[in-house]
């Protein structure tokens, strides 16, 4: 199927490996022109480097190092691609980070820090990049979210800043439903990648990832990024026109919520 994207200029956030990155390379196989960006050079060169071997040229990708948690990070993002490739079609907000533990032993600075590095980045780079596809006559922009933003389950702040990104992608879908940009969520189960949190939990305690795959994963295996990434695609592109303001799960039936 052709999606419709060829030419379509993307930015993708939290792009220089795991989810970020395949869904750059999947947007990047349809025809996009794609933004990255991330806060270590080598990592984003190394994410570039994979990507343009992909297209098979490098004038189709740009990488941005910036720290888009910070306002002048996601402004340098926005600005540099609207210089390289003359206005922006899609926007992927999945940068992220949630730490602590239960509600005793996180902190307030645990707390914000989840929703400045999570559901901020994603709320400004919503708005930095409206008025582009406003210009353009639409667009489409997808959250990475979580199942666990559907259900309990994971790290409290996590579940926290993904509810909260999904409830930011519903109401943002309603906003701009009139200027023609469709807003979805993209809620993934557990996705196994190189150096991701499932890469680290199998290489320190295979018997133990095993052991929960049996007991959690229907289909008896981890997610791939390019499972996610290839939704991404799909709900970016004119081929998804009716969709817009869900939230599509990819995880394998993991998740219990109907």
């Amino acid at each position: 199927m052709d999606l419709g994207l060829t030419d379509r200029v993307a930015i993708v956030t939290g792009s220089s490996r795991g989810l970020g990155l395949a869904s750059a390379k999947a947007l990047l196989t349809e025809g996009c022109r794609v933004t990255i960006c991330g806060r270590t050079p080598a990592t984003l060169d190394d994410a570039r480097r994979r990507l343009v071997e992909a297209a098979g040229s490098d004038d189709r990708v740009l990488a941005v190092s910036a720290d888009v948690s910070r306002p002048e990070g996601m402004q340098a993002v926005v600005d540099r691609t609207v210089e390289t490739f003359g206005g922006i079609d899609v926007l992927v907000n999945n940068v992220g980070l949630a730490r602590g533990g239960g509600l005793v032993e996180t902190s307030d600075e645990q707390w914000q820090e989840a929703f400045d590095q999570t559901l901020m980045p994603a709320v400004r780079a919503s708005r930095l990049v409206v008025p582009h596809m406003q210009r353009r006559g639409g667009g489409a922009i997808v959250v990475i979210a979580s199942i666990y933003g559907r259900e309990a389950g994971g790290r409290m702040t996590y579940n926290a800043v993904k509810a909260a990104e999904i409830s930011l992608a519903k109401s943002l879908a309603r906003q701009l439903a009139p200027s023609n940009i469709r807003v979805n969520s993209v809620s993934p189960g557990s996705i196994l990648f190189e150096g991701g949190s499932w890469w680290r939990r199998q290489r320190d305690d295979p018997a133990a990832l095993a052991d929960y795959v049996t007991r959690e994963l229907p289909f008896g295996r981890l997610g791939r990024a390019e499972e996610v990434g290839d939704v991404v695609a799909f709900l970016a592109s004119p081929r998804s026109s009716w969709i817009s303001g869900t939230s599509v799960v990819v995880d394998g039936c993991q998740s219990r919520a109907f």
